[in-house]
């Protein structure tokens, strides 16, 4: 079987080279490089030593991965012709070297490492970090916020001009202040050559020395003094609320102590949401987090399940529910993808019938369920084709109501019968006009309270007592209130 040597050149400085890389540069063995631009190749021509570069090929392609597949496919030839071939990339061949990772996937050719120092070590020496703090190295291009990992020290290469860079800097400053001290490294490694700016991170993309040789070093945060947390950090604050030497009343708590504050929490977010202030919803995405974490350290101290568990189920969850991101399955509109998420649902807890569906449907608080029981039953056809037949039907139901009373008198568990199949029809109605009760009726909640409130402020304005009222005055202060409103919230 044909060889590849993978060869790694160091960062830059010649005397950074391996006994192992020279002794392959001058076995006699053919040569090849990924690009020749790189200060130790020098030593290949000093010392007359031929070899091949693949420089030409990123001109001749239209992205990385094409060129990465073209030199791949080049060096397993010139393998296959000469059983045995060098071939030569900057640094580490294990650090930040697709070809290497292609080459290692193939089976065609035996693949020997000859490692190198790579661009990382002089980077910590420069910053004085310690890898054992934590680090992570990160491929600026296409960079995404969910990454970066603030809680370890962080080295960002491929950052090889201002527009990539500034790219990098706008995902940063999502998650870190705009003056948190950074470090731009050039040419680290090598010697007199090497560059070191120490800048805020608002301005890492203005640097005039950027180039393929730049790499940035993020060091980790500083917490106590910036404030900033992440996910794992609520997980570690949760655990040491619940240790022996914790919060007396944190431990106490078991699922189903706390399981009222999954529905508070809720229901206060939704109010925030439906109030679209941000500092408010961010709060209260805060406090039904909580809840999450809290269950999930109480189910992992319980040893019933761990937060990976938690979190693979939701991510094994989203990605086989959604096939038409994740498995090429065409759609054509929201609805099908709903029908697609319910189906597979179905299926995997081996749910057929319409029955099953219907007792499938969570404890909800009584609006809700019978909104979602009412859209299980026109799945099967069992709807109202026009409105006139739910509209109709809440007249034909508040009928009943009224004639239960008279009949049976209130509080009868007649009436109590009838009025449910009152406020059950007027779902189908909201349904039908696809108005979400539960949102709707709290919405008016808000707005009977904030009416009230304003009656309340007006009388006490004109020296009288609500109680001391008659039902028409109340009425009269109550259309005044309404002509107070704004127009969009007018009845």
């Amino acid at each position: 079987m044909s060889k590849i040597f993978i060869v790694g050149l160091g960062p830059g400085n010649m005397d950074d080279l391996t006994l192992g890389a020279i002794g392959r540069m001058e076995g006699g063995k053919p040569n090849y490089l990924r690009t020749e631009k790189h200060p130790s190749v020098q030593y290949m021509r000093d010392k007359g030593i031929g070899f091949t570069a693949y420089d030409n090929i990123y001109d001749q392609a239209d992205s990385f991965e094409e060129v990465y597949g073209k030199i791949v496919s080049m060096l397993l030839e010139a393998a296959e012709k000469y059983g045995e071939i060098n071939y030569y990339v900057p640094g580490n061949p294990m650090v930040a070297e697709n070809t290497v990772r292609m080459l290692l996937g193939q089976n065609h050719c035996q693949i020997q490492i000859v490692s190198g120092m790579s661009f990382i070590e002089p980077v910590l020496e420069i910053a004085q970090a310690d890898p054992v703090e934590g680090l992570k190295i990160l491929d600026g291009i296409g960079l995404e916020g969910f990454q970066v990992d603030i809680n370890s020290h962080q080295i960002f290469t491929q950052v090889y001009n201002n527009r990539v860079m500034s790219e990098v800097k706008l995902v940063l400053m999502d998650i870190f202040p705009e003056d948190y001290a950074v470090i731009l490294v050039h040419k680290g490694g090598m010697g007199e050559s090497e560059i070191v700016e120490r800048v805020p991170l608002h301005q890492i993309d203005r640097s005039e020395q950027i180039g393929s040789l730049t790499s940035l070093f993020v060091p980790r945060l500083d917490k106590n003094k910036w404030g900033i947390h992440d996910f794992s950090d609520i997980q570690g604050i949760m655990k040491r609320l619940r240790a022996e030497d914790g919060c007396p009343w944190d431990r106490e708590q078991d699922h189903l102590s706390i399981r009222g504050a999954v529905l508070e929490e809720a229901y206060e977010l939704v109010e925030a949401l439906q109030e679209d202030d941000p500092e408010h919803i961010v709060e209260e995405l805060g406090d039904l987090l909580l809840q999450v974490v809290f269950h999930t350290q109480i189910g992992h101290e319980n040893g019933d399940f761990n937060p990976i568990q938690v979190t693979s189920s939701l991510a094994n969850k989203l990605i086989t529910r959604h096939p038409h991101v994740f498995f090429e399955k065409n759609v054509d509109n929201s609805g099908e993808v709903v029908y697609n998420w319910n189906k597979i649902k179905y299926a995997n807890r081996n749910i057929t019938t319409l029955s099953e569906k219907l007792r499938n449907i969570p404890r909800l608080p009584a609006l809700l369920r019978s909104f979602k029981v009412q859209e299980k039953a026109a799945d099967v056809g069992f709807d109202w084709d026009v409105i006139a037949g739910p509209s109709d039907k809440v007249g034909e139901e508040l009928a009943e109501v009224l004639e239960a009373a008279s009949l049976h008198g209130p509080g009868s568990h007649i009436v109590e019968s009838e009025i449910g199949d009152l406020l059950f029809a007027a779902v189908n109605l909201s349904r039908f006009l696809e108005v979400n009760p539960e949102v709707a009726l709290g919405r008016t909640i808000e707005k009977f309270t904030k009416r009230l409130e304003e009656m309340e402020y007006m009388a006490d304005r004109m020296g009288i007592v609500m109680e001391e009222m008659t039902l028409e005055e109340l009425d009269s202060l109550w259309d005044k209130v309404k002509l107070r409103e704004n127009g969009e919230d007018q009845d």
